[in-house]
């Protein structure tokens, strides 16, 4: 059966679930070594990027936080949906962690319930994380302090779902193509200007200005491309992962090509999430988003627990398990009670 046909029964029937979970645990695996620096974890950063797999996420975002829209009765539909898939376990992981980890922080009750403790609260819940990374007393002598380094790219995505309805006002107005086409190009000539800045300057500001929200959005209008002309996609799909894979060979080994590395990922996460389909796991619920933002603080506790670095295997399987079992806790006691009745994952459960 070719591509294209029956291409809207191939949508239903994705592997995005699947993806996001893989990028997650990506993720994960990697923040596993940074934080503990065993050594015997390297080939987790050998093999694996933990900056691809983000960018996979935003790619996935684009495709479906555009469709989400689209399908929205209204602006306020589409902003509580977006609100209730996002916030009641953002703000689960940032209160346990803000009450739990008095237990193991070093000071006093009175020291710890303080003004930084304040601020840490207002900030993170606020999708400001980087005002306030740390807890009074809490990770002091860890390679990195911070309570859960992987909350960064929730601003990024919150900024994502607050500029859709905007594009689609662009959209109404002067096409989809050369709306995507600006909004992609101007974000790669920003993330560019960054990295030529932070070379010349050896300055980290420039480089982490980069990765902030300008410098990620060609990766989500990559995913909002693959989603609006989806059908043409679908026509030759198979040429387009080809093609797709061989500049990201290109770019990884022999010269970069910053113009076509977004849209080459995106191509390759597009083909992947709609083609090839291998089973619904949505079926189980959405776990991916638990992953991602347990996993940060289990591993700091781990790690705080005395964790020596002559057992990185049992390391890598207490971080593992308990990562799970927190993801599917917070699917099922958090998550899943704030969902629609017509949410994805409600149907998908009953397939």
């Amino acid at each position: 059966m070719p591509f294209s046909a029956d291409f809207d029964q191939r949508l239903a029937r994705n592997n995005f679930d699947l993806l996001r979970l893989l990028f997650a645990a990506t993720v994960g695996l990697v923040h596993l070594y940074e934080l503990s620096g065993f050594k015997q974890l390297a080939w987790i950063s050998k093999y694996l990027s933990s900056a691809i797999a983000v960018q996979g996420f935003f790619v996935v975002s684009g495709f479906l936080i555009f469709m989400s829209h689209e399908r929205s009765a209204s602006l306020a539909s589409y902003a509580g949906k977006r609100l209730r898939r996002i916030y009641p376990a953002y703000f689960t992981i940032v209160m346990l962690c803000a009450f739990g980890l008095a237990l193991v922080s070093s000071k006093t009750a009175g020291e710890y319930f303080s003004l930084a403790w304040l601020k840490y609260v207002i900030a993170n819940l606020g999708f400001l994380n980087f005002l306030q990374l740390s807890l009074p007393g809490v990770f002091e002598t860890h390679r990195w302090t911070a309570v859960n380094g992987a909350l960064w790219t929730l601003k990024i995505e919150v900024m994502f779902y607050l500029s859709v309805p905007v594009f689609a006002l662009l959209f109404r107005r002067f096409r989809h193509l050369p709306v995507i086409a600006l909004a992609y190009l101007a974000s790669i000539g920003y993330a560019e200007a960054c990295h030529f800045l932070a070379e010349r300057t050896g300055s980290g500001l420039y480089r982490e200005l980069g990765n902030q929200l300008p410098g990620q959005l060609s990766y989500f209008m990559a995913g909002a491309f693959f989603y609006y002309f989806r059908h043409g996609f679908g026509r030759s799909a198979a040429y387009w992962a080809g093609a797709a894979a061989l500049v990201l060979t290109i770019d990884r080994s022999l010269v970069s090509v910053p113009l076509l590395e977004p849209l080459a990922l995106a191509t390759l996460v597009a083909f992947f999430g709609l083609f090839l389909y291998l089973g619904n796991f949505g079926r189980y619920g959405d776990f991916s988003y638990g992953v991602y933002i347990i996993h940060f603080p289990v591993i700091q506790l781990l790690l705080d627990a005395g964790w020596r670095p002559d057992r990185p295997l049992s390391l890598f399987c207490a971080a593992a398990g308990i990562t799970a079992v927190g993801a599917v806790a917070m699917w099922h006691l958090v998550e899943k009670r704030f969902l629609l009745r017509g949410n994805h994952y409600v149907a998908a459960a009953s397939r």
